[in-house]
């Protein structure tokens, strides 16, 4: 029987929009819906969150979470990478004998995420023998047909594929921002969620917003109060 944890990153500085991890989204902290989508999904042994945040880890624990330990200066800065975390984390519950086969790593601004999606993603982890599972959003307009600036001038990035009808250009995809599904040994030997073996889970523009300034937050508000009346 395969052990698993949830990490949910939880950094205390937020430059541009402050509190961000704990902020009211529709009336609760935004932790909140990464922290209930995977309690709920039933999936892990463990649900942590990793925060230098005295405050950030009372929410957490208020909401259910576990938060064994404080993440350390080194990983606390705006060096500190998402794979930094993981590693401290892992070493922390390794510390104590306490070893995980698979883990995810959700990031606490995720509110479209929900319990079904982390289901489908380990489903696909396992069935597929996948090192890294993660959602990603197919990019709206054809990527191959991109534009630049040059000398106040525009140009397309790839003109040969200017008179390329648009279904039978190569559908392109970028990274959801909302969580990584992975096998734990795979990614303590390589240091990476993203390699040659990593599947995708293929979700729509209307489940996930990334949230990097006011207008984003308001836009994801906006989309999950769309969502959620579609879904009723």
């Amino acid at each position: 029987m395969s052990r698993r944890i949830a990490i949910i990153t939880a950094r205390g500085g937020s430059k541009r929009i402050p509190n961000k991890n704990i902020r009211l989204f529709l009336g609760h902290p935004i932790i909140k819906y990464s922290i209930d989508a995977a309690l709920f999904s039933n999936l892990f042994d463990e649900v942590m969150v990793s925060t230098d945040s005295d405050k950030i880890a009372s929410i957490a624990l208020k909401l259910g979470a576990s938060v064994p330990f404080l993440r350390s200066d080194k990983n606390s800065d705006d060096h500190a990478t998402t794979s930094d975390v993981i590693h401290e984390v892992l070493t922390e519950y390794r510390k104590n004998n306490i070893l995980f086969d698979e883990a995810v790593c959700i990031y606490p601004t995720a509110p479209f995420l929900t319990s079904s999606k982390l289901i489908d993603a380990q489903n696909l982890l396992k069935k597929n023998s996948y090192d890294t599972v993660f959602p990603v959003i197919p990019y709206s307009f054809p990527v191959q047909r991109s534009l630049k600036i040059e000398q106040s001038k525009l140009k397309l990035n790839q003109p040969e594929f200017l008179n390329v009808k648009s279904q039978d250009l190569i559908p392109m995809y970028h990274d959801a921002g909302q969580f990584y599904f992975f096998q734990v040994k795979s990614f303590l030997e390589n240091n990476q969620l993203l390699n040659e073996n990593t599947g995708g889970l293929i979700i729509s523009e209307l489940e996930g917003q990334d949230i990097d300034n006011e207008n984003d937050w308001k836009l994801a508000e906006m989309k999950f109060k769309l969502l959620n009346e579609k879904d009723l």
